[in-house]
């Protein structure tokens, strides 16, 4: 009995200093990642130059192996697409009666893929994401606005329209223009650029996906989060957490109509509803139709009406009038926007070839440079986040080699 007493003894003492290793092994564990999270945040440009331009060239290299083996596995998509490419070069070389046509679906096309490509890199995650809504979006549906109420027309001659807006020469009446006619003139680029931030929710829907289905261990944080949370789901307190699990909940329990809903309005959340669509295994087209139709329909719609309504010509006016009842530095603010409105009517009424002199505005300078310095800003943040995921590749090369010893 005595014996019996003493070995269950050791068996539980034995039990307890097992179970305390192992909480002693995961908070060194969770430490160690800790400390690796804030070694990789410091690899920057303006603080390691020459070690994140070697990570961001290595990780380059890398990638595009990657993606020639992929492609190498997939020839035969590839050598369909190259006999298709071929075939539409001849046609667009021939000459013919179809040129006509070839023309105006090669013009479409440019447009169509500039706007979709922008609102791809507006979403898709490289760097820290360029705004391209209120980088180029947002400034052409302001622009095609105030040309719209000064033309009384939204039929702007083509050429140069796109890339230059004059006002047409037919005779408008004073207060013909209507917001619908304005909403359609925009309506193409807008549905592609919301086409393009759709498509950029792609890519954490199928990270998700692919690492449930695998049942590996993903490398991306977000998703390593997004896990953490479901697991401390009851005990979250901060209005983040609760915001995130409400999202979640929305996703996994409507389905369809709560992506939808989540996707037809500004949502710096969204990401988490393609995760938790990878993660709960949602099919593909109840995903990406839901956030196609959100995005590129009715949250572009949304955003088009905003910016239309704010810019309408009353909206501008009484704007420029209350910046001018600014106390002692309003008249001098007022100046420069009156000039620049009264610049942009000129140019309306008048071609490029007519000899009007183009005078620079401040505003239309700092705008300028304000979508240089985010360019710029955009890719050096891709060049650090590429240096960072070189890093991680590494760390975690040292966590496999230190199991196998």
């Amino acid at each position: 009995m005595a014996e019996n007493g003493t070995d269950c003894d050791q068996r539980r003492v034995g039990m307890i200093k097992e179970q305390h290793n192992g909480n002693f092994t995961d908070s060194s564990l969770s430490e160690r990642k800790r400390k690796d999270r804030e070694e990789r945040l410091n690899i920057v440009l303006w603080r390691q130059p020459l070690v994140t331009l070697q990570y961001f060239s290595l990780e380059t290299l890398i990638n595009l192996k990657e993606w020639t083996i992929k492609l190498w596995h997939r020839r035969s998509i590839l050598v369909a697409f190259l006999l298709m490419l071929a075939v539409l070069t001849a046609t667009y070389y021939i000459e013919g009666t179809h040129q006509q046509y070839v023309r105006y679906m090669e013009k479409k096309f440019f447009w169509c893929a500039y706007w979709v490509g922008l609102g791809i890199l507006s979403s898709v995650g490289l760097g820290t994401g360029l705004h391209t809504f209120l980088l180029y979006l947002g400034p052409h549906i302001a622009s095609v606005t105030l040309a719209a109420y000064e033309c009384n027309s939204v039929n702007f001659p083509e050429p140069p329209y796109p890339d230059q807006i004059i006002c047409p020469d037919e005779e408008t009446t004073e207060g013909s223009i209507s917001l619908w006619a304005i909403i359609s003139k925009v309506r193409l680029e807008a549905c592609m650029w919301g086409a393009g931030t759709a498509i950029g929710e792609l890519p954490p829907y199928f990270m998700a996906r692919a690492a449930r289905l695998s049942g590996a261990e993903p490398d991306d944080e977000e998703y390593q989060e997004f896990e953490e949370m479901l697991e401390h789901a009851e005990t979250a307190q901060d209005f983040a957490s609760r915001a995130k699990l409400a999202v979640q909940n929305l996703v996994q329990k409507v389905g369809f109509f709560g992506i939808l809903a989540c996707a037809s309005i500004p949502n710096p959340l969204f990401d988490l509803a393609g995760i938790t669509c990878g993660h709960f295994l949602v099919p593909f087209w109840t995903f990406f139709g839901a956030t196609l139709i959100g995005k590129a329909i009715i949250k572009m719609h949304i955003q088009k009406l905003f910016v239309i309504i704010t810019f309408s010509k009353h909206i501008v006016e009484q704007m420029v009038s209350l910046i001018g009842a600014i106390p002692s530095v309003g008249p001098s603010l007022q100046k420069p926007f009156q000039e620049y409105l009264e610049a942009q009517r000129i140019k309306l009424h008048h071609r490029s070839d007519t000899g009007v002199p183009q005078g620079e505005n401040w505003l239309s300078w700092m705008f300028e440079k304000l979508v240089i310095v985010m360019v710029c800003y955009f890719i050096l943040s891709i060049i650090n986040s590429m240096a960072q995921s070189y890093a991680k590749r590494l760390q975690q090369k040292m966590y496999s080699e230190e199991k196998t010893k």
